[in-house]
């Protein structure tokens, strides 16, 4: 296992700068944003593919830098029900994909998206029960007229570049846990749907995310390194949903953390050892959210915790059996 970066945290660096402090920091792997929400400021796929030079120089300095890229950070909403949304979103999804190609890059990481309720819609409907009856049957049409269709389209294009879209489990998104994305892997019927597995958002929707992770198996095709803290004072009288900005933490229910600051050693142990047992041994990639850090001491802190949880090594011969 590696442990990475994901590039959001260098803010307004250029990718040189940013490729650098990744290698000063003794990252091995980066993973930058490259459209949809997380923007385009590391990497820009529609300039690069337009220009070689600038493309020849984006890859020799990963190569300068004897980092990889782990996967190119699409996280948008394709299926956003206002259309100049949903266009410029899938736009960035296939030009990603086409670079990924020219990077030999397999990974695109990114969310499945979310419909509204009908096509005249401004907003997206992210559905949480099933009554009344209107909910239900929003659900079915969001699948079957929306996601279903869509991601077939899109798996084409992950076939035709190599490359696989690796969806992170984000609740207001339809792929928001297991359930959803082995049905999301099992409607489209193709390989490219896979699971960029980040445990943060399933700690506060009580997933235990071990048992995730021997659900969803080979499916997973890269991870982030990201924790959250639930207030059990705050859950207790009023549950887990919670739309009250991040930054008003004491009266939230769920805060992101840096890796070890919601959960322990235990568990992070417990988590690489299942990702391995699954068939995983990739890139860990840091994602900072923490909002009672610094983003340089939360990835050093990171770092410092991950360095004596990941396994580096190929397991031995069992001299011992």
């Amino acid at each position: 296992m590696k442990i990475g970066i994901m590039g959001a945290i260098y803010g307004d660096k250029s990718w040189e700068e940013a490729c650098a402090l990744a290698k000063d920091d003794g990252l091995k792997a980066i993973e930058p944003g490259a459209g949809g929400f997380v923007g385009k400021d590391l990497c820009n796929p529609g300039k690069l593919l337009a220009d070689k030079n600038k493309l020849d120089k984006f890859k020799k300095t990963v190569q300068d830098t004897d980092l990889e890229i782990s996967g190119l950070a699409c996280h948008g909403n394709p299926l956003h029900p206002n259309e100049a949304i949903a266009k410029q979103h899938t736009k960035d999804l296939e030009e990603a994909a086409e670079l990924c190609q020219k990077l030999r890059v397999g990974v695109i990481t990114c969310f499945a998206g979310c419909p509204g309720s009908s096509d005249n819609d401004k907003n997206p409907n992210w559905v949480t029960c099933p009554w009344p009856p209107y909910f239900e049957e929003t659900v079915k049409w969001q699948w079957e007229k929306k996601v279903i269709p869509f991601w077939k389209k899109m798996s084409k294009k992950g076939k035709q570049f190599g490359v696989k879209f690796a969806f992170e489990m984000h609740p207001g998104d339809v792929v928001y846990n297991p359930e959803t994305l082995l049905k999301l892997s099992k409607e489209v019927g193709s390989k490219e749907i896979a699971c960029n597995f980040d445990p943060s958002h399933l700690f506060w929707q009580g997933i235990d995310p071990i048992i995730a992770i021997n659900r969803i198996g080979d499916l997973i095709v890269h991870v982030h390194a990201k924790d959250s803290k639930v207030n059990k004072s705050v859950v207790e009288y009023r549950g887990v949903n919670d739309w009250k900005h991040y930054d008003n933490i004491d009266n939230r229910a769920w805060t992101f953390r840096t890796v070890g600051y919601g959960h322990g050693e235990d568990f992070w142990k417990d988590f690489v050892s299942a990702l391995r047992l699954n068939g995983y041994d990739g890139v860990i990639s840091i994602e900072h959210e923490d909002p009672l850090m610094s983003g340089c001491e939360g990835l050093k802190k990171a770092i410092d915790f991950l360095n004596k949880i990941i396994l580096l090594e190929k397991p031995g011969e069992m001299w011992w059996a």
